[in-house]
């Protein structure tokens, strides 16, 4: 019995929509979703998410833990790269400093990037790594909640 591959990326997406979104993040969908949210006061974590291994096996887990600390973000957010293709075109041009990856974490503040997890630092690290990168940076640039 033949899978139809569409069926099953879909299924894919869906899944790793709800992962994050379960997590306490919201989807930014559109363009201006991504500007009216970038432009909200405070800290913001985007996860760029993606269907690769790393995003399911590292990336999404390490988003879901690393908010569980007493410093962290005001705002969560994410875009889905290779599938809401122009919002996350929209986020990454607030990215300049850093080129395109995914998956990856950036942490804004007011709009303006502080510092990026890139995917480089996701992929072949294990999510303790990752989720201890993000709570650093959350010690540097977050306020307690």
């Amino acid at each position: 019995m033949e899978m139809d591959f569409n069926l099953f990326m879909n299924d894919v997406v869906r899944q790793a929509r709800e992962e994050i979104e379960t997590s306490g993040y919201t989807q930014l969908k559109t363009p201006e979703e991504v500007e009216a949210a970038f432009s909200k006061p405070g800290v913001s974590l985007v996860m760029v998410n993606s269907v690769c291994g790393c995003a399911g096996g590292i990336a999404r887990p390490a988003a879901a833990h690393a908010i569980h600390t007493d410093k962290r973000p005001q705002n969560l957010y994410t875009v889905f790269a290779g599938q809401d293709k122009e919002a996350t075109a929209k986020a990454r041009s607030y990215f300049t400093e850093y080129p395109p990856s995914s998956p990856s974490f950036a942490l804004l503040k007011d709009g303006k990037v502080l510092t990026m997890v890139e995917r480089h630092e996701i992929e072949g690290h294990d999510p303790m790594s990752v989720i201890n990168k993000l709570q650093s940076y959350f010690d540097e640039y977050c306020e307690e909640v």
